[in-house]
């Protein structure tokens, strides 16, 4: 077994430490085992040694199991809504998808924060990105990646037609560890004052942060914070979420056909939802499954979909 990894892992290197000590000692009662007169009193100390190394072995190996999954499945997300085709129907539909996740994080007991807004001329989203953290947050909002499209009539629709507009969601897990080195000559950033809540000092210094990554072109935001620093860090955070679901979309689309546990590509440009107003039908294109009473699920009531996913995925 390679002790190793609990040694260089800070969760369970104080573990490791009483593990070594037992190792220690167990070495010491062997030698006095030796000793036809201790060695009795040996065998039961020993029994007692092997007993709290099989127990500190199995904590170990749990919480490195943990850690796994977590890397894997993070409990951190940012969730980006950006507004489509559709012009101003398409950014109140992509405040209405953001606000029916925030509604949706709060009754799972998962905390939401808004990252950065760009707000359209009637007070919808031209894109948002909101922090989401929580236990399973990512394992269950993944497949909210892709368009997802609206019809139904606009309020200032005297004829009565039915419009379709859309927005794409893009979920970007935010992981502990990362392989992605991104170079500093990548990047270019730019600084500018925060509008919004925030104090007094938020409109008087330039503490919001934009980020570009010149390769390929990717801009992130970050105006949530009060400090240039918080928001460059966090800036940096988002980039690399992209930049690393960039790469995950990339192959899943070379190997898609061995990739049995991923239900279509998670392409953001990928149609996946459709919700008919006028219908009261919430229709999944890739599980084939609708659902009803559109406004309570538009309000948070995101579960059923959410319970639908995790029975629907390919074995």
């Amino acid at each position: 077994m390679d002790l190793e990894q609990f040694k260089n892992n800070n969760k369970t290197a104080y573990l490791f430490d009483m593990y070594q000590k037992l190792v220690k000692d167990e070495a010491e009662l062997l030698e006095m085992a030796k000793n036809p007169e201790l060695k009795e009193m040996s065998q039961t100390d020993l029994a007692d040694i092997a007993a709290q190394k099989e127990a500190l072995l199995k904590q170990m190996k749990d919480i490195v199991e943990v850690d796994k999954i977590e890397e894997e499945f993070p409990n951190e997300i940012i969730l980006e809504v950006r507004a489509g085709a559709g012009g101003e129907e398409a950014s109140l539909f992509a405040e209405e998808l953001a606000n029916m996740y925030r509604k949706y994080a709060a009754s799972r007991g998962w905390t939401a924060r808004t990252i950065n807004e760009s707000l359209s001329s009637t007070g919808g989203y031209k894109e948002a990105s909101v922090e989401i953290r929580g236990k399973d947050v990512y394992k269950d909002l993944k497949q909210e990646t892709g368009v997802h499209r609206v019809q139904r009539v606009p309020s200032t629709e005297k004829m009565g037609r039915v419009h379709t507009s859309t927005a794409s969601v893009a979920i970007l897990p935010v992981k502990k560890k990362t392989t992605l080195i991104i170079p500093p000559a990548d990047l270019e950033m730019e600084f500018s004052r925060s509008g919004g809540a925030g104090g007094q000092n938020v409109n008087k210094v330039e503490t919001a942060v934009r980020l570009i990554h010149k390769p390929t072109g990717i801009d992130v935001r970050s105006t949530a914070e009060r400090s240039q620093s918080a928001n460059r860090e966090k800036a940096l955070a988002i980039l690399t979420a992209k930049l690393e679901l960039l790469r995950d979309e990339e192959e899943a689309k070379k190997y898609s056909k061995d990739r049995k546990d991923q239900i279509g590509t998670a392409d953001r440009s990928e149609k996946i939802r459709t919700y008919n107003i006028l219908q009261d039908r919430i229709t999944d294109h890739r599980i084939g499954k609708s659902w009803h009473n559109i406004h309570t699920i538009l309000e948070g009531d995101m579960q059923p979909i959410v319970d639908a996913f995790k029975e629907n995925v390919v074995a």
